[in-house]
C-alpha cells in the first residue's frame, strides 16, 4: 500500500497544478501523510530547474503550516483525550516530567525532524501536545524546513538528474550525521 501511495505521490510532479499538489502533500506531510514532499519536489526541480527556489518555497511554507496543524492536533487532542486517561491512569505526574524534559530540547528537536528523514509529523504533534512554546516551534519550523527544500532544490539546480540518486538514497543519513555533529558540538562546547 505504501508503494501505491509513493507511486501516486510521484504522478503528481508531471500535473499542471504540481505547485498546488506540493503544497498539499508538504501540508499533510507534516502532521499525518506518511510520504514526505521530497518525492514530489525532486521530478519537479529536475523538470523545470529555474522553478527550484519557487519550488523549494512552496514546500517550506506549506510544511510548516501544515507543522502548525500537526501542533494543534497535539495540543487540542491530548488535552481532551490524552491527558484524562493520562489521569485516571495515575501517570499524569510522569507526563508533566517528559513535557519538561522534551521542551528543554524542544528547539533541537524540532530542527533535527525537520531537516532529517526523522517523520516531521512526530515532532508537530508532540510539540503541542508538550505545549512546548509556540514561537519556538514556529521559528525552529521555517529554519528546519527551510533548510531541507532549499538544500534539495540547490543541489537539483546545481547538478541536475545525477544528483538525485544521491538525495534519495543518501541525503538523509547526511542530514543526520550533519545534526549529530552539530548537536554533538555544542554538547562539547557547553559541557566540557
Amino acid at each position: 500500500m505504501l508503494r501505491r501511495l509513493y507511486d501516486w505521490t510521484m504522478s503528481l510532479a508531471d500535473h499542471p497544478r504540481a505547485l498546488w499538489a506540493l503544497a498539499a502533500v508538504a501540508f499533510i506531510e507534516a502532521s499525518v501523510f506518511p510520504i514526505p514532499p521530497d518525492v514530489l519536489m525532486i521530478p519537479m526541480v529536475l523538470a523545470a530547474p529555474r522553478r527550484a527556489w519557487l519550488i523549494a518555497l512552496v514546500a517550506t511554507v506549506a510544511s510548516v503550516i501544515g507543522g502548525l496543524a500537526g501542533y494543534g492536533i497535539g495540543h487540542f487532542f491530548f488535552e481532551g483525550v490524552g491527558r484524562p486517561i493520562l489521569e485516571s491512569l495515575g501517570k499524569a505526574d510522569s507526563m508533566d516530567a517528559f513535557n519538561t524534559r522534551f521542551n528543554d530540547v524542544g528547539f533541537w528537536a524540532v530542527l533535527v525532524a525537520g531537516i532529517t528523514p526523522f517523520p516531521f509529523k512526530v515532532i508537530t504533534i508532540m510539540s503541542g501536545w508538550t505545549a512546548m512554546p509556540l514561537g519556538t516551534f514556529f521559528v525552529t519550523a521555517i529554519i528546519a524546513r527551510a533548510l531541507r527544500f532549499f538544500i534539495v532544490a540547490g543541489l537539483l539546480w546545481v547538478f541536475g538528474a545525477p544528483i538525485r540518486d544521491f538525495i534519495e538514497r543518501r541525503l538523509g543519513l547526511v542530514f543526520s550525521l550533519f545534526m549529530l555533529l552539530l548537536v554533538g558540538g555544542f554538547y562539547i562546547v557547553r559541557y566540557l
